[in-house]
């Protein structure tokens, strides 16, 4: 039967093989007492195990292959750092197999060993082939596991924005505002334009756009004038306006660096979507917000407060323009609307939240985070279909989150047995 390495780890971690008369391939009575801490890590693949070889208690390392001659294969042959192994685990011993320090290790072969119902399930359950190993059993996994499951994924994607933020208040050298800043502009560039739109908050900093905060006109001519959006010509007296007050505004804080059109993707995303809109809205919003810091960290206690920050319009000039190239006949509501604020509660208010109580080590801001995620609607998208497909309903923003999360980090890696769904799925009987 065709398997994978974890599956042997699985049955290692759990014990799901006979222990009857067990004995090493050269022969040796064994008893195992301590399977060992699985390690995620590098380095062997459990630690701290503890084991009889004849009597003889040993304390120390498991490592767990299909095939002997796989230590030699990864090289831990040549490894220091696998000289405490006391027992190598796996399906076949092909090849007897020895220590960097030359020293020979005990083998325990699983061969005809591992029960007979964790192979039916592992078989049944799991299909590797699909985007979804799991889904024809997913249903059958109790909700508490699930949910879990969920929770576990959930605060796995969570800290993983949280390093990104982290990273960038170092930038700024421990300023949360800065960071904030960035960190929103980096989230209204969604998946295209996430990088170009950090790096125009890193080129106009927060601090500088406050001073001329009750302006619009000037939030959007320095910041699409450091955009490198200004087109050489135009007919719109507005552009001939947002370029003359970027010139003095260039020239005012010494700015001798700017993006270019070329660092920003339109062909790729929708009008509604363009940069040039979504730094309108940016403008619009840090014009009317006093104290950024303040609207994320003090003042919004639910969610409808923090709703009204990004409940703005941006100026008149784009309720008839997505970009500079060319006017629309008819006016339009360019108010950003309600599916990208949930999206923005998601993706830039919950990341911070996370980062802030994980930087001053306060663990109610991680509640707060699961609370508003909780209150915010199921998204809908690909990876959420798959799971829904599956007949496993995503209730809200908490649920569709821990899937997305636990759709890259484990379904796509094929992970299904570091996951609590998958070790549900073939649980020995």
């Amino acid at each position: 039967m065709d398997f994978r390495e974890d599956f042997l780890q699985l049955v290692w971690k759990y014990q799901y093989f006979d222990k009857r008369g067990l004995k090493t391939t050269d022969n040796e009575i064994i008893s195992i007492t301590k399977v060992g801490f699985h390690n995620s890590g590098g380095g062997p693949d459990f630690l701290e195990a503890t084991i009889s070889l004849n009597g003889l208690s040993l304390h120390g390392h498991v490592e767990i292959h299909k095939r002997a001659s796989d230590w030699k294969q990864h090289s831990h042959d040549s490894d220091p750092a696998y000289n405490s192994v006391i027992l190598h685990v796996v399906w076949e011993e092909d090849k007897p197999v020895r220590r960097n320090d030359g020293t020979a290790i005990a083998t325990l072969e699983l061969k005809g060993r591992i029960f007979l119902d964790v192979w039916k399930k592992y078989r049944d359950s799991l299909d590797f082939r699909q985007k979804l190993p799991c889904a024809s059993g997913i249903s059958e996994v109790p909700d508490i596991i699930r949910f879990s499951t969920l929770e576990k994924a959930l605060v796995e994607r969570l800290e993983e924005k949280s390093n990104l933020i982290l990273n960038i208040l170092n930038d700024t050298k421990g300023d949360w505002e800065e960071t904030a800043y960035r960190w929103l502009f980096r989230c209204f560039g969604f998946k295209r334009n996430a990088d170009s739109m950090q790096e125009l908050a890193e080129l106009v900093l927060y601090k500088t756009l406050k001073k001329h905060r009750p302006q619009v006109s000037a939030l959007e001519a320095m910041l699409f004038g450091q955009a490198g959006l200004l087109p050489d010509e135009s007919s719109e007296p507005y552009v001939d306006f947002l370029k003359k007050e970027f010139a003095f505004f260039k020239e005012k804080y010494s700015w001798d660096r700017a993006m270019k059109y070329q660092n920003w993707d339109f062909a790729r995303v929708r009008p509604g979507n363009f940069p040039t809109l979504r730094i309108a809205q940016l403008a619009s919003i840090l014009s009317k917000a006093p104290d950024l810091h303040g609207c994320i960290f003090e003042d919004t206690q639910d969610f409808e407060s923090l709703k009204r920050v990004f409940q703005v319009e941006p100026s008149d000039f784009w309720k008839y323009h997505y970009s500079f190239a060319g006017q629309a006949k008819k006016a339009a509501d360019r108010k950003i609307s309600n599916t990208v604020i949930h999206l923005l509660m998601i993706n830039f208010v919950t990341p911070l939240w996370f980062s802030y109580g994980r930087y001053f080590d306060q663990s109610d801001w991680k509640e707060r985070c699961f609370d508003l995620l909780q209150s915010l609607p199921a998204e809908s998208n690909s990876i959420i279909g798959l799971f829904e497909n599956a007949g496993w309903e995503a209730g809200n923003g908490f649920d569709t989150q821990g899937m997305i999360g636990l759709y890259k980090n484990y379904c796509t890696p094929k992970k299904c047995l570091q996951c609590k769904v998958g070790q549900s799925l073939i649980k020995a009987d």
